[in-house]
C-alpha cells in the first residue's frame, strides 16, 4: 500500500512537470522572438529586428513596431514548413498526453482496473515523450540555422541571434522529455511489483474437506499404512489360523452338552 501511494505521488509530479513543459511549448508559438537583431544605424534610433515561424517584425526605440506576415505559403523554404509541421505535432501530442493520463493516474480512478490504468499512463508517457522530442527538434534545428548563418562569412542577409523563445522551448521540451521518462520507469516499476506478488501469492489446492481435516492432524494421529514384508506374511497367516480354530474349539466345547438333551427331549 505505502509502495502504490509513492507512485501515485510521482505520477502527479511528473504529470504537473509534463503540464508545465507543454505550456512553455505552446507559449513559443506566439512568441516573436525565435530570432533578433539589434541594428545602430544613427545615435538616438536604434532598429530591433525579430522574427518567428509566422512572421517578421521591426521597431524602434521609439516604440513603433510593425510585424509582417510571410506573403506565401509556396514560396517558403522546407525548413520553415518542417518547423512549423513539428511545433504544431509537439503541442497536439502533448495535449492527448495530458488526456491519457488524467484517464490513467491512480488518483482519477477513471481507467478502472490497476493493470489498464497502467498501461494508459504508459501510453501518456509515450505521447509525452513525442511531444518533447518534436519540440526540441525544433528548437534545435532552428538555432543551429541561426548560428550557421551568423558565423557563416558569405551570408550577405541580416545576421541575427538566438531569441528567448528558442530557450523557452529548450527548457519546456526537457521538462516533459524527463516528467514521461520517470511515468514510464513507473509503469515498468508496477509490472515488476504485480508478477512480484504474483510469485508470493499461494497456489490454490484441491483437497476435499477430509483429507484437508486429516492434514491438519498432528503426524501421530493420522491413519498410517505398514508394509509387511513377504517373509512375515506366511507367519502371520498362520498365526491368525491357528486363532480362529481355537475360538471354534471353544465353541464347540460349550454349546454341544446344552443342546444334546434338548434334541433328546423333542423326539
Amino acid at each position: 500500500m505505502r509502495q502504490r501511494t509513492v507512485v501515485m505521488h510521482v505520477e502527479i509530479g511528473c504529470f504537473l512537470l509534463c503540464l508545465s513543459g507543454w505550456i512553455l511549448i505552446c507559449s513559443t508559438l506566439a512568441t516573436e522572438y525565435w530570432t533578433f537583431s539589434e541594428v545602430g544605424s544613427v545615435v538616438l534610433t536604434t532598429g530591433n529586428y525579430y522574427s518567428n515561424l509566422w512572421m517578421d517584425c521591426v521597431s524602434d526605440t521609439t516604440g513603433v513596431s510593425d510585424c509582417k506576415y510571410y506573403p506565401s505559403m509556396m514560396d517558403l523554404p522546407v525548413f520553415l514548413h518542417v518547423s512549423r509541421a513539428l511545433a504544431v505535432v509537439s503541442v497536439i501530442f502533448g495535449f492527448w498526453g495530458a488526456v491519457l493520463a488524467l484517464i490513467g493516474m491512480k488518483c482519477t480512478k477513471i481507467g478502472g482496473s490497476e493493470l489498464a490504468n497502467a498501461r494508459v499512463t504508459f501510453a501518456a508517457a509515450l505521447t509525452y515523450m513525442a511531444s518533447g522530442f518534436c519540440g526540441m527538434i525544433v528548437y534545435s534545428w532552428w538555432g543551429n540555422n541561426v548560428r550557421s548563418n551568423f558565423v557563416d562569412p558569405y551570408y550577405l542577409e541580416q545576421k541575427f541571434e538566438l531569441g528567448a523563445a528558442l530557450f523557452i522551448g529548450w527548457g519546456g521540451s526537457c521538462l516533459v522529455i524527463c516528467g514521461s521518462a520517470v511515468i514510464a520507469l513507473c509503469f515498468q516499476y508496477f509490472l515488476h511489483f504485480l508478477r512480484f506478488t504474483k510469485t508470493l501469492r499461494r497456489p490454490p489446492t484441491h483437497m476435499t474437506a477430509r483429507t484437508r481435516r486429516t492434514n491438519m492432524l498432528p503426524g501421530s494421529s493420522r491413519a498410517t499404512t505398514v508394509i509387511i514384508p513377504p517373509s512375515h506374511q506366511s507367519y502371520r497367516v498362520n498365526r491368525e489360523n491357528r486363532e480362529s480354530r481355537g475360538r471354534r474349539g471353544t465353541q464347540e466345547n460349550q454349546f454341544p452338552r446344552t443342546v444334546r438333551p434338548l434334541v433328546d427331549s423333542a423326539v
